[in-house]
């Protein structure tokens, strides 16, 4: 079993930044993709930002040129950093990965979510 675990989010205010961190633990062969979506209130998941495993990013429109999506391979861990939070950035931010597991003599790709964490942009 694949375990994600999310830390960071909170409360900031209008321009203000906040990091989100996500490790992948567990029977792990190879992490493919991993990133964030995220989920506002009334809203569908929607991309944030990815990175793959040759280090290939890919941001939502939104969040381009505010937003770093970083890696540190050799703890499976992904961070978000966020800058120039905007009122519509708040959202439940959820990590996601995409990685192989070894069954045998065959990886199977399989797809994780992790718990989400909350990113609130108030005054």
């Amino acid at each position: 079993q694949v375990q994600l675990v999310e830390f960071g989010g909170g409360l900031v205010q209008p321009g203000g930044s906040l990091r989100l961190s996500c490790s992948a633990s567990g029977s792990i062969f190879s992490i493919n993709v991993m990133g964030w979506y995220r989920q506002g209130p009334g809203k569908e998941r929607e991309l944030v930002a990815t990175i793959t495993n040759g280090g290939s990013t890919n941001y939502a429109n939104s969040v381009k040129g505010r937003f770093t999506i970083s890696r540190d391979n050799a703890k499976n861990t992904r961070y978000l950093q966020m800058n120039s939070l905007k009122p519509e950035d708040p959202a439940v931010y959820y990590c996601y990965c995409n990685l192989d597991q070894q069954r045998g003599s065959q990886l199977t790709a399989s797809e994780y979510w992790g718990q989400g964490t909350q990113v609130t942009v108030s005054s």
